[in-house]
């Protein structure tokens, strides 16, 4: 019996030691926008956290609707991952959440925001963004065609493991605004727009805008990654608008991989592996209303 009772002992104490080690991604799913299917940020957060739940030493808690109004929220965070819809009504940049992000950034929590959530006006946190992920898009600067990049090559990096080629249409963000020195940013997801998705339109503002249209041949970032002085990671992802395409293996990877990344929690070997069924897509779409008639 003394010997059951001591194996059990330390049986509890071994659980406890790794649950204490486990990485803490906090998840952050911004308001409903956009039509069905579009922007479901509620509905994707959700299917990412399923896929983290079944990774060992991985923690995610999902605060949906905008900004978690919990106080303690962001206690124990490991990496805090932001989709939701950004600009000048971007969440990380009301009342004091600059303020607190960028504490956390200092500590060296990780960072990531995911497609209009990489969107910040220049003078209304686009320094902060360069400091927490390492670029953003900025409006009229930045472009968004609707466009199906061939991501076909990846850097030696553990966000790219077990990562292979693959193509979606999707609203793919370009031309992001980085620091003059790009020392820290590893491009993940590249590719080469055509003469065409050049031109435009872009969804919005429709363009074509010259300085877009000039680049032509020039390959472009699509998603990257930041090891910022001091420690700490970020990482931009611009994809996700349709959430159809979480269902894609390899779009879903990157990005899950890129959160254990920024959390300093190890990737492994083949990247983080998930499967996500049609029932699980479909659950959890945000009510919208539907499309008004022409």
């Amino acid at each position: 019996m003394k010997r059951f009772l001591l194996t059990l002992t330390w049986a509890l104490i071994a659980t406890l030691a790794l649950n204490a080690a486990d990485k803490n991604v906090v998840l952050i799913a911004g308001k409903p926008s956009h039509p069905s299917g579009m922007h479901e940020f509620r509905a994707g957060m959700m299917l990412l956290q399923q896929c983290l739940a079944q990774t060992p030493g991985v923690k995610a808690t999902l605060h949906s609707n905008g900004w978690p109004e919990k106080a303690d929220a962001f206690d124990g965070a490991d990496a805090i991952i932001i989709y939701c819809d950004g600009g000048g009504k971007h969440p990380a940049v009301q009342e004091n959440h600059r303020e607190i992000l960028g504490a956390l950034a200092q500590k060296g929590v990780g960072i990531g925001f995911m497609h209009y959530g990489v969107e910040i006006p220049a003078t209304n946190g686009g320094p902060e963004f360069l400091k927490w992920i390492g670029g953003y898009y900025e409006s009229n600067y930045s472009c968004n065609p609707m466009w199906s990049p061939e991501y076909q090559n990846f850097p030696d990096h553990p966000v790219a493991r077990g990562v292979k080629p693959f193509s979606n249409r999707d609203e793919w963000y370009f031309n992001m605004r980085w620091p003059e020195s790009q020392q820290g940013i590893t491009p993940i997801l590249t590719a080469k727009p055509s003469t065409e998705v050049r031109g435009g339109p872009y969804v919005s503002p429709k363009g074509p805008y010259p300085h877009i249209v000039a680049a032509a041949g020039r390959t472009e970032t699509m998603m990257w990654v930041y090891d910022r002085p001091g420690g700490g990671r970020g990482f931009g992802f611009t994809g996700g608008h349709t959430h159809s395409h979480w269902g894609d293996d390899n779009q879903r990877k990157v990005v899950l991989n890129a959160m254990l990344w920024v959390a300093h929690a190890e990737v492994p070997k083949g990247g983080v592996n998930s499967k996500v069924s049609a029932e699980q897509l479909a659950a959890n779409l945000d009510p919208k209303p539907a499309p008004k008639k022409k």
